[in-house]
């Protein structure tokens, strides 16, 4: 297949996004020809570096211009290692970064970057670069070392201008934007991604349809977020059901990746998501993988929204659009589902269990005595801020109930 090359969305110069070649190929010539980069260093998840040759093999090709390598990072990405990296590249004298793995060496690698161009050390300095900060500095400088992310996910934050991190003092998760860039390129290989344990890739891939859906669930979002979101969910559904049902379906997985950068492009438009991913952020620190998040969340939100009577016109439009889906519609037949009576809510819920996903918080061991401060930090969370239906402290145990067990 040849390369497709250019910007991934409509209008913006960056993220540039390349499909088509080999990962290996893909990076060598753009390291060379977009970025002219000489001191590369490289974020490869363990599983990638233990169980593949994709790292021996992106060492190889670059020979010596891999200045540094990093194998590992725990899930949520750790404000320490964050740090560890900075010190790292700093001393390398990067000039490229790249990352070969999912979601959180993705966000820790545009944290890195931006964490370069302003000097940061310490968790105190990392903390001036928050803009919900007291201590937020003035003089931010904006992200200069390039990202190259080569994702084996559907989280999509390589598409993104914003970045979370836990900071491990505290145990809570923040959100790093404003001067923060987006990572320069993408590169999709859906051969790597058959590497994916399937559970991450279809935990991620209901996160991508969690944007969709809360783009389309918002109260604040236009036509052009919701053409967005329509056209990711059109690709991520039968995606991951085909992927499911054939995990070397290169076609479908394509597909799918191409679907998660709609749900972002959707995304980076600025239109506020809701509880799902508000509470879902805070739900990390407690143990509960990224994309598994929304597996629990979404259907107990969409049901929560619909009953405070705060969106249901647009979660019809939704629930009508997944109803038109062939393979979406064999999963609701099977359920016996009836198109009258089942709500969003209803919908997600059945395409999350027919794909093999968590549905609540008692299968990571989460009980109901965790329930009061894990609501207490979703509150300072600004997607729970923009739920379509305004959301107190109980609202938040109502939601986190529904899903206990």
């Amino acid at each position: 297949m040849p390369e497709t090359f250019g910007p991934a969305f409509e209008g913006q110069s960056q993220p540039l996004l390349s499909f088509g070649l080999p990962l290996t190929e893909s990076l060598v010539k753009h390291a060379d020809d977009t970025f002219h980069a000489s001191r590369i260093y490289i974020i490869c998840s363990r599983s990638l570096a233990r169980n593949t040759t994709y790292l021996d093999d992106l060492k190889e090709v670059l020979g010596d211009k891999v200045a540094g390598v990093r194998v590992g990072l725990k899930p949520h990405s750790l404000w320490s290692e964050i740090l560890e990296i900075v010190e790292d590249t700093r001393n390398c004298d990067t000039d490229l970064i790249v990352t070969l793995g999912a979601g959180s060496l993705t966000d820790s690698a545009k944290i890195i970057s931006f964490a370069l161009a302003n000097n940061v050390s310490t968790h105190a300095e990392l903390d001036t670069l928050m803009p919900t900060s007291s201590r937020k500095r003035d003089d931010i400088k904006p992200s200069k070392v390039p990202v190259v992310c080569i994702p084996t996910s559907l989280s999509g934050g390589e598409y993104s201008a914003f970045a979370g991190a836990t900071n491990d003092e505290t145990g809570q998760k923040h959100t790093f934007s404003g001067a923060l860039k987006s990572p320069a390129l993408v590169i999709l290989d859906p051969e790597l991604a058959t590497t994916t344990p399937e559970k991450v890739w279809l935990s991620t891939g209901i996160k991508a349809v969690d944007h969709c859906v809360e783009t389309l669930c918002s109260l604040k979002s236009d036509d052009a977020a919701d053409r967005d979101a329509r056209h990711g969910l059109a690709k991520l559904i039968p995606g991951l059901i085909k992927t499911k049902q054939n995990p070397n379906n290169l076609e479908a997985r394509l597909e799918t990746q191409l679907g998660a950068r709609d749900a972002m492009s959707a995304a980076t438009r600025g239109v506020p998501v809701g509880a799902s991913h508000g509470i879902g952020h805070q739900l990390g620190p407690a143990g509960v993988s990224h994309g598994e998040t929304s597996c629990i969340l979404n259907p107990a939100v969409c049901k929560y929204n619909y009953k405070k009577g705060a969106n249901i016109a647009r979660q019809d439009a939704i629930s009508e659009l997944l109803w038109g889906d062939s393979k979406a519609r064999e999963i609701f037949e099977q359920k016996n589902l009836n198109r009258d009576t089942a709500d969003l809510g209803d919908l997600m819920d059945a395409i999350i269990r027919a794909l093999g996903l968590p549905r609540t918080l008692r299968e990571f061991g989460i009980g109901e005595d965790r329930l009061d401060r894990i609501a207490e930090l979703s509150l300072e969370d600004r997607s729970t801020k923009t739920n379509p239906a305004p959301l107190d402290k109980e609202g938040v145990l109502d939601i986190l109930k529904m899903v206990l067990e």
